[in-house]
């Protein structure tokens, strides 16, 4: 069996309270629309921590930022009941 295509990221850091529930969100709704989804921490990137330290977790479709500090599961279904969008800067 092929893994789906990663349509989602969520951005977290080792200890964060709010990352917990967001984790479980995107494992669940991503498991029930086949959607691939990857979680990176936030600390292991110079670039990552500049740009979402103060609001992790961060989630990401199809590279844009969707949300953060909470995952909106309605808003999630909502986005990923769309085609698949080129990453931001893709022409």
């Amino acid at each position: 069996m092929t893994a789906a295509p990663v349509r989602v990221t969520l951005v977290v850091r080792d200890g964060c309270h709010l990352c917990v529930p967001a984790r479980e969100t995107v494992a669940r709704v991503c498991a029930e629309l086949g959607v691939g989804w990857e979680e990176v921490d936030v600390d292991a990137d110079e670039d990552r921590r500049a740009r979402w330290s103060e609001e992790v977790p961060v989630t990401l479709v199809d590279g844009r930022q969707h949300d953060f500090w909470r995952v909106d599961e309605t808003r999630l279904r909502s986005a990923l009941a769309a085609p698949p969008r080129p990453p931001a800067g893709t022409p």
